[in-house]
């Protein structure tokens, strides 16, 4: 059976150029980069290439760019500077529909004495911009608000709040995981301080991300040992994977056209079409800027997990936006902070697209999901209802 992975915003293919550009890495170029002889050196000098590239990408200089194991490691170190650096401010600020990976790590703050305010967002999933501007304060160390989501793929107006937060001396950080080779960046021009940004969400191996973190902020790193990444993350680098995710960087850069154009197109079309035939089903942030890539799908009476155990039938992989890896029925944390009516929420269903989706995959998704749809309404009394009606 044909798999049709629909799912990248989970997680991505290894780009076949990536894979054989880190290749000789494992097994013939396999020094250390922090050695003085010539064979390590041969491999910072690709270390250092694959820095310029991950710079070029997001329009920032070399010297911004610290490699990390992950997007979370890159999240906890941002705001884990941010908070030593300005040991006397006690107060955070994020947004109710962050990833875990910043929305757990500021909620734990609030044990530790720290004040943590977390924005609202609409039914659209937009930002409330009036709230930020009354709860920041002179007592605010940073401000964490994700570029674009991971669920809906509402993308945030990351730099008109970066500029309500230097008004007040603040620190910005961006959760940029989702966003970054989908949609132009320029760090030059941005007022952002720190971003976060991780290998497997475009084409790279899973156990490397980045940090940017802009000229004259300061850092105070997160992991502590060595003199790599210039004394601001310990540890012997992960070569094969930095250089895999410079060449994904540099992939990425060529082909952001056609992500805003091929897959958004696709991705319209799956939207419009699913609407079309589909009673009583709606687009989760339908009404923002979205991602490209991304459609998260409502589909009132019927269970989201039960859609994802049919569509796999198809060799279809997809997201529920259910927490079903915790054991958890309650709908995601994202859909309840836009409000989503519960009936809708449990039935919610991401498909994320990449560059290596096709039309022919579209087309099977548009085939088979009614008749799904329709079989997981059979189980409910609602559903029936609603077919009958």
């Amino acid at each position: 059976m044909k798999v049709i992975y629909l799912d990248n915003n989970a997680t991505t293919k290894v780009d076949d150029s990536v894979f054989e550009e880190i290749r000789p890495y494992f097994t013939e170029l396999y020094g250390n980069p922090s050695s003085m002889h010539y064979f390590g050196g041969q491999v910072q000098k690709k270390v250092d290439e694959a820095r310029q590239r991950v710079a070029s990408l997001i329009g920032a200089h070399p010297d911004e760019i610290i490699f990390t194991s992950c997007g979370t490691e890159s999240d906890n170190a941002a705001i884990s500077s941010a908070l030593q650096v300005f040991p006397n401010r006690r107060h955070v600020i994020t947004t109710r529909v962050e990833h875990p990976a910043v929305l757990t790590f500021c909620r734990g703050l609030s044990k530790h004495g720290y004040r943590v305010s977390e924005l609202n967002v609409d039914n659209n999933g937009c930002l409330d911009m009036d709230e930020l501007r009354n709860v920041i304060d002179e007592n605010t160390a940073i401000v964490s608000v994700m570029y674009a989501n991971n669920e809906t793929g509402v993308i945030f107006p990351v730099e008109e709040v970066g500029r309500i937060v230097k008004e007040k001396g603040a620190f910005f950080h961006t959760d940029a995981v989702q966003a970054v080779g989908k949609i132009p960046m320029n760090m030059a021009d941005s007022t952002i301080d720190m971003l976060s940004l991780s290998g497997h969400k475009l084409h790279a191996p899973k156990g490397i991300g980045v940090l940017y973190v802009r000229k004259g902020v300061p850092f105070r790193p997160f992991m502590v040992g060595g003199h790599q990444e210039k004394s601001r993350r310990a540890g012997t680098e992960n070569t094969a994977s930095i250089i895999a995710l410079g060449k994904a960087c540099e992939i990425a850069g060529q082909y952001l056209d056609d992500e805003n154009v091929r897959v958004r197109a696709m991705r319209d079309r799956l939207e419009r079409e699913l609407l079309r035939i589909i009673p009583s089903s709606r687009i989760n942030g339908g009404g923002a800027e979205r991602l490209p890539n991304t459609v998260s799908i409502a589909f009132e009476f019927v269970e989201g997990e039960l859609i994802l155990l049919y569509l796999s039938e198809f060799g279809i992989c997809a997201s529920s936006g259910s927490a079903c890896t915790s054991g958890s029925l309650e709908p995601s944390h994202v859909l309840r902070a836009m409000g989503v009516p519960f009936t809708c929420a449990h039935g919610s269903i991401r498909f994320s697209l990449s560059r290596f989706t096709t039309d022919d995959e579209i087309d099977t998704v548009i085939r088979e999901l009614p008749g799904i749809i329709r079989r997981g309404r059979e189980m409910s009394p609602f559903g029936r209802e609603l077919l009958n009606s």
